[in-house]
């Protein structure tokens, strides 16, 4: 009888949706925390570099001539890899500390490869341009993201872009729905859709040329609308 009592209490409507609210509150303090003791676990790097291979992405859209831009670059390990392959990167981040941990991992990176700056890639006056401009998980971050585009893109014919979806599953909806944290990142001001990521492109002057859905993130090239 006390179970039944129980169990009817706990699966009444109001009752069930506080205890779901309580639970997705806690998902998003346990993914906080995975996300620093998994990094730690593999001795500083995070683990969804090797499972989800995006590396490879940038590598097989670059070639040993090109001169590229990796805006946004946190701790540099995309633009080793890409250095390894290309002429030159050069490594822009907003924070210091990463741009030190970028020199860290491309130690190994032939002299003259590779170039770090600190600085506001939405603000920098960079001198010359670039054969590719990467953006990997670096657009969601910023706030005027047509007006930086429409700035950076006359310093490359091609851009390679990582990004966030919204509707990588059913429950990052459903928290928006409820008025709970939603996003992987807080300080994030979007996260996408197919949709509105081509929208915003387009708003920006560039076209998508190919794009796939990986991981819950969209991986595109694009070009400058003729």
């Amino acid at each position: 009888m006390l179970k039944k009592l129980i169990k009817k209490i706990i699966f009444h409507p109001s009752i069930s949706k506080k205890i779901t609210v309580f639970l997705l509150k806690l998902m998003n303090k346990a993914y906080y925390l995975l996300g620093i003791f998994v990094t730690a676990a593999e001795k500083g790097v995070h683990p969804k570099h090797r499972l989800t291979d995006y590396h490879r992405f940038f590598l097989d859209n670059v070639n040993s001539e090109d001169r590229v831009l990796d805006a946004g670059c946190g701790h540099g390990l995309v633009a080793r890899d890409v250095a390894l392959k290309v002429k030159e990167v050069i490594c822009i981040d907003l924070n210091e500390k990463h741009i030190e941990g970028a020199r860290r991992n491309c130690r190994d990176v032939p002299a003259g490869r590779i170039k770090f700056i600190h600085g506001d890639a939405t603000a920098y006056d960079f001198k010359h341009s670039f054969d590719k401009i990467i953006l990997s998980n670096v657009l969601e971050h910023i706030e005027d993201r047509v007006g930086f585009l429409i700035k950076i893109k006359k310093l490359a014919p091609v851009f390679l872009l990582r990004v966030p979806m919204i509707n990588r599953d059913w429950m990052t909806l459903y928290k928006k729905e409820l008025g709970l944290e939603y996003r992987l990142d807080s300080t994030h001001f979007i996260e996408y859709t197919p949709e509105s990521f081509k929208d915003e492109l387009e708003k920006a002057g560039l076209e998508i040329e190919s794009y796939s859905i990986q991981f819950g993130e969209i991986w595109a090239k694009a070009k400058s609308r003729a």
